[in-house]
């Protein structure tokens, strides 16, 4: 601090702990600059015990060329899903609502095929389930309800086809969060999954289902709910193995009328998870 001149010449000045008292004549040249190296590139002290981050391998275990192209080709098949559901988007946003409907279907293929190509090449990871979560809320999670809006467009108010399919895009986020954090149930789905959702919903706009806008829009939020429910739904593995009459049913209705027979066992499958919920109650 300089001397002041005038009346202020007399004046006492006070240091504190960070400020240095200066009586010398007035600076001419300017203070120097000293440089210090960025706190960034400075190690930081670790105390004994300490846990110090480190980079974890994509792939855990063996680290063999062979196994690292098994890994390549499952996650492969996820970016598949994924340029799949965004070339959906790309579709409905031009008006080809059949064809981002077909491309949906194939990502529930790619999507189902990823999981099981993991388990069967013995590649299943961590990183991997991310990826997959990333890809499905990407594509089951966005790209469903945009080409659910497409489809609705003209046959409901544009702000009821918007709310709707904000509605799936919302419960898919939060089921898929749900699921990644929940333990895992061998037999029964909590909630109906997201692939299946969206395959529901992709099927519904390719086969041009005969229902009025009001009836598929209550449909969407039906489904919607039904994916951050509570109730039981499920697996495939146990529905191949229910009996054979009662296939029969939708077989001999898909030769009748295919597009009122998909809606009649979608109803069906939906009504079963509260139904199970309750004999559950009651037991």
């Amino acid at each position: 601090m300089g001397r002041r001149s005038g009346g202020d010449s007399g004046r006492a000045a006070t240091a504190t702990r960070a400020e240095v008292i200066y009586t010398g004549p007035e600076l001419v040249e300017p203070f120097p600059v000293v440089s210090y190296p960025a706190l960034a590139d400075m190690p930081v002290p670790v105390e004994p015990g300490e846990p110090v981050a480190t980079t974890v391998p994509l792939l855990p275990g063996e680290q063999s060329a062979a196994r690292k192209l098994r890994f390549a080709l499952v996650n492969g098949c996820t970016l598949a899903s994924l340029t799949l559901g965004l070339l959906a988007i790309f579709l409905a946003m031009q008006g080809d609502v059949k064809q981002a409907a077909g491309c949906l279907v194939a990502c529930v293929a790619f999507d189902g095929l990823d999981g099981a190509l993991a388990r069967k090449l013995g590649v299943a990871s961590p990183f991997g389930a991310q990826m997959d979560s990333l890809a499905d809320m990407c594509s089951f999670g966005l790209a469903a309800p945009v080409v659910v809006y497409a489809s609705l467009a003209h046959t409901v108010p544009t702000a009821a086809a918007a709310v709707a399919c904000v509605l799936v895009a919302g419960c898919a986020a939060i089921r898929l969060a749900r699921f990644n954090v929940s333990p895992k149930d061998g037999k029964f789905f909590c909630g109906v999954p997201t692939t299946m959702a969206a395959a529901v919903l992709a099927v519904t706009v390719l086969i041009d289902l005969p229902l009025p806008g009001p009836v598929l829009l209550g449909g969407v939020a039906v489904l919607a709910f039904a994916m951050v429910s509570s109730f039981p739904y499920a697996k495939l593995a146990r529905l191949v193995k229910l009996p054979p009459w009662l296939w029969l049913l939708p077989a001999v209705g898909a030769l009748v009328d295919p597009r009122l027979t998909f809606a009649a066992v979608v109803m069906a499958y939906l009504v079963s998870g509260p139904v199970m919920w309750a004999r559950a109650k009651r037991v």
